[in-house]
């Protein structure tokens, strides 16, 4: 069938290129995780989004199309009664630990069910899974598994290629040319136990929350208005190198939005002023170091970083929040 209209329309450069309706954004992605399209046709889209950028209706329509692609999850829903929170977890630690499977503990020993979910490596970072695996820490592949974890309270770790295998070889195309594509945004905003897509996420009783992160002030202004528009369940926040943990050093500003608005009295302003003194944190960032420190704050060897457990906070009482709306 071919995508080139489509690349027409989008491939014009910053100034020339024309957005997609949501309909058409779903119909090009959904031939591309199809298979549908060639290589060239897959390098143009992901070139001609890098540069145009994408917006919120385009976001929805990718994320309806990959959502439709995902395995379903939603029978794990029963083993999670007092709500999930969903940590996407993709970019991984460069300079700093990767905290995200400390914040995802920390939640599931309230009692929530959290699912982490990224790739199994990343030739540059160390990943979640990678910090999941060093611990013997729970990795699942299906619904069954997922549902053994929570009901054990324990939080889960599902790999992008076993959660929807045709985004992880979109994701992957960025080894070949270089450059990010729109599959990375679409991860980060994914529930991948809506029943209808993105707009579907409120059609069973779980309350859920997405953690929404962004790395500079201008994507996150794009991402809330995804949020609105889809009329989310999220917080967003700036993550610690992208990733959707609160950066252990200071806690960032978390703007919790219920059904896309905005709650002022859930939402927490960052902590601002001069750092006066340093968390104790772990003394690398290889995966095993991370493990076994995390498990010593699990044990009560150490102190639970003031921002993750803020973080920890904020997302708790949005679930009951949104829970109860």
């Amino acid at each position: 069938m071919g995508i080139a209209a489509y690349i027409k329309v989008i491939g014009r450069g910053k100034d020339g290129a024309r957005p997609l309706s949501r309909e058409q954004a779903h119909e090009l992605l959904s031939q591309v995780l199809d298979g549908q399209v060639t290589d060239l046709e897959i390098g143009a889209f992901c070139l001609a989004m890098r540069i145009k950028g994408e917006t919120p209706d385009e976001l929805i329509g990718f994320l309806q199309a990959t959502t439709e692609r995902c395995i379903d999850l939603r029978p794990a829903l029963a083993a999670a009664p007092r709500g999930v929170v969903l940590l996407p977890s993709y970019n991984g630690s460069r300079k700093l630990p990767n905290l995200t499977p400390l914040l995802a503990w920390e939640l599931a020993r309230r009692g929530v069910g959290v699912l982490v979910h990224g790739p199994a490596q990343d030739p540059t970072r160390i990943t979640s899974s990678q910090v999941f695996a060093a611990a013997g820490w729970p990795r699942v592949k299906d619904a069954a598994q997922l549902a053994a974890c929570w009901q054990a309270g324990q939080p889960a770790f599902i790999d992008i290629a076993d959660l929807c295998p045709s985004v992880a070889r979109l994701l992957d195309v960025r080894w070949t040319v270089g450059l990010r594509n729109p599959a990375h945004t679409i991860v980060k905003l994914l529930d991948p136990f809506a029943l209808n897509g993105p707009e579907g996420g409120h059609a069973d009783a779980t309350p859920r929350l997405r953690v929404i992160n962004h790395t500079h002030p201008e994507y996150g202004e794009s991402l809330a208005g995804f949020i609105a528009l889809s009329g989310a369940d999220a917080l967003l926040m700036r993550g610690t190198e992208g990733e959707p943990v609160a950066d252990a050093r200071r806690q960032p500003r978390f703007d919790v939005f219920l059904r896309g608005q905005r709650q002022g009295s859930l939402s927490r302003a960052p902590v601002e002023g001069v750092l006066v003194s340093l968390p104790d944190l772990p003394e690398g960032r290889e995966a095993d170091v991370t493990a076994s420190w995390i498990e010593s704050v699990r044990h009560d060897l150490r102190r639970l970083p003031a921002s993750i457990e803020a973080q920890a906070d904020c997302l708790v009482q949005a679930l009951i929040q949104a829970g109860s709306a």
